[in-house]
């Protein structure tokens, strides 16, 4: 009786976990296409290779990011990793306050080095 009840237990045993397996990788593919096909101009965007650059015109097998002022690249639509939040630039000298405003003394304090280096004196050059 426990022989026969030993097979289907250890085909159970083996394919539930191969079955979630499978499931997780199914959802993960449609994940990525669906990103794939959500890719437009003006979006932000991680490589596989992990540049970011802003995406500045699409095609149906490649888009054409905009990795810096002018410097524009082509990529495979599937060199794309993740879409990412564009960058915020917080102007803290708006929030932070001045130093008048807070009584601190706004003379320079003069800068004193103490990391002990040296600079080396020029060689100079035999001329013969």
């Amino acid at each position: 009786m426990s022989q026969t009840l030993i097979l289907p237990l250890l085909i159970l045993v083996l394919a539930i976990p191969m079955f979630f397996s499978f499931r997780k990788q199914k959802r993960m593919q449609q994940q990525q296409r669906d990103l794939q096909s959500s890719i437009g101009p003006g979006d932000r965007v991680m490589t596989t290779s992990g540049l970011y650059g802003t995406v500045s015109r699409t095609d149906d097998t490649t888009i054409d990011i905009e990795i810096a002022p002018g410097m524009v690249t082509t990529w495979l639509r599937q060199a794309v990793r993740e879409k990412v939040q564009p960058e915020t630039e917080t102007d803290t000298a708006t929030t932070a306050e001045t130093p008048a405003e807070s009584g601190e003394n706004t003379e320079p304090a003069e800068v004193e080095a103490t990391s002990g280096a040296s600079v080396a004196e020029p060689l100079e050059h035999k001329t013969r």
